[in-house]
């Protein structure tokens, strides 16, 4: 029995670094293509924030004693312009342009993998140790559970959006990679891998900034917990006449209390430790990068400044180019206020409402930032698409996923349908580029509604099934208990 099982987990290794190394020769192959389709120039790939094209061009002033910031094409980071800016200058005769940028962005989303595979990994063990803690564990035996650390890294590594990404020529694969590695970094209790992610995701791409909610949250408890109720339900009592054929089974008071987590401090204030090191680190390296062209002050106007006041209305996916583009200049601040703090006003209900589970929670808030964010791209949709994944046991009851999934795949073949009309062609307007974009954010927010849906249904499930449990069963109610879905059993961590 031991080797079968053994054999059976080898498959799934074999299984899954077959897969794994087919994407990366597939990019490799993709890469090699004339001008890699041009993806470097559609605004659904690269953003006026992640294009390496002008990363290449703020190269390029820096290279004349001119400021990378002059004019109005670089606006990332120093520290990213002095890595990636020398690659993007070295041409290999018989080779594509930009190579070596298009090799980072492979390896970037190839480690972007494995994190998230690691990760999952992680969530499985914890959520083996807490389902033995409720006595649970024996309800496993019959129901097979899906490895979901091999599925969501596979799922990453196989989106479109992820392929187009890195491909596209942009930055975005290293912006993932630090998000990632600081959720891994979390989840595994490394406190200077976690805040160390977390200052450069951030530094990067400003929006990472909210997952320290989530990251505060795994350091402080575990990966995954069970949430109270469940402790105060685990305990049952058999009573009844043992000549009956039929028993019957009750709650039981508590007499002793279950413990309930405990919160690491310590880890929480060595975090922000760590934070603050990274961040001075950071601060002093971009302080140098720039120190001729206008220092710290010059740097973040020209980069958190630019995101936060969508300064270019050039078309991209999101909706925020359209509407400023036609709001009068009198009310252009309070609606940029209104955007951002919007953000901001659902952070703490849902911290709140899922802070037994961190990483579920940090999926979220990416997937709120993809839709909110100024300059948003398939790379950020990537992203959290790959991380629901990670919950593949949770959502296989998940309703309307075949409709969820052609609405991304319609909205994916007729964005770019609908700017050649409007650019190129001329036969179309604004409004033809714009209804796609409108598109793109409903399919999310249905995305997101069917999400609370399903976790509400499972919800009631766990609820009907365990008052059925303090009611009269059969003596086959042990059977009854193994024909339980897995969306029920792993479902119980997310209900409260």
């Amino acid at each position: 029995m031991e080797e079968k099982t053994r054999n059976k987990i080898n498959e799934t290794k074999l299984g899954f670094w077959k897969w794994a190394i087919g994407s990366v020769i597939f990019r490799l192959i993709l890469i090699y293509f004339p001008k890699n389709f041009n993806l470097s120039s559609r605004p659904e790939v690269s953003t006026p924030v992640t294009s390496l094209r002008r990363l290449a061009e703020g190269y390029w002033l820096k290279q004349l004693s001119m400021s990378p910031y002059a004019g109005s094409m670089y606006h990332g980071s120093p520290l990213l312009l002095s890595v990636l800016g020398p690659l993007t200058a070295i041409k290999i005769e018989g080779q594509p342009n930009h190579l070596l940028c298009s090799l980072v962005s492979v390896i970037a989303d190839f480690i972007c993998a494995l994190l998230i595979r690691a990760t999952g990994r992680i969530l499985q063990t914890a959520h083996g140790q807490n389902l033995k803690s409720l006595g649970l564990d024996t309800m496993l035996e019959d129901i097979e559970i899906l490895p979901s650390g091999d599925i969501a890294a596979l799922v990453y590594l196989w989106n479109p959006f992820t392929i187009f990404t890195c491909v596209g020529y942009n930055t975005s694969p290293v912006e993932n990679l630090f998000a990632v590695l600081s959720l891994y970094g979390a989840s595994s209790g490394i406190v200077p891998l976690a805040a160390f992610g977390w200052v450069i995701a951030s530094h990067l791409s400003l929006y990472p900034v909210v997952l320290v909610i989530p990251v505060i949250l795994l350091l402080g408890y575990c990966p995954d917990m069970p949430p109270r109720k469940l402790f105060l339900q685990r305990n049952l009592q058999k009573t009844g006449d043992e000549r009956s054929t039929k028993s019957h089974i009750q709650h039981r008071p508590l007499t002793n209390k279950p413990a309930e987590a405990t919160f690491f401090w310590w880890r929480v204030i060595l975090f922000f430790l760590w934070a603050s090191i990274w961040i001075a680190y950071v601060l002093i390296l971009s302080a140098i990068s720039v120190k001729e062209y206008g220092g710290l002050p010059e740097m973040f106007k020209r980069t958190y400044g630019f995101i936060l006041t969508v300064k270019d209305l050039s078309p991209n996916i999101g909706v925020l180019w359209y509407f400023f583009a036609e709001v009068f200049d009198f009310f252009r601040n309070f609606f940029l206020i209104v955007f951002h703090v919007n953000i901001l006003f659902m952070l703490l209900p849902l911290a709140i409402r899922l802070n037994h589970r961190p990483c579920f929670l940090a999926f979220v808030y990416l997937a709120i930032s993809s839709m909110l964010k100024s300059y948003p791209s398939v790379g950020d949709s990537a992203l959290y698409l790959g991380l629901m994944a990670l919950f593949v046991n949770e959502l296989a009851d998940m309703q309307f996923s075949f409709f969820l999934f052609c609405g991304y795949v319609g909205v994916s073949l007729l964005s770019p349908v609908m700017h050649n009309l409007w650019i190129w062609r001329g036969t179309g307007n604004a409004n033809f580029y714009f209804a796609t974009a409108m598109a793109y954010a409903c399919f999310q927010v249905c995305f997101q509604f069917f999400l609370e849906i399903t976790q509400t249904d499972i919800i009631e499930s766990n609820h009907r099934e365990l008052s059925e449990r303090g009611k009269t069963v059969t003596p086959n109610a042990s059977t009854k208990c193994t024909q339980i879905t897995r969306s029920n059993i792993v479902g119980n961590f997310i209900s409260s």
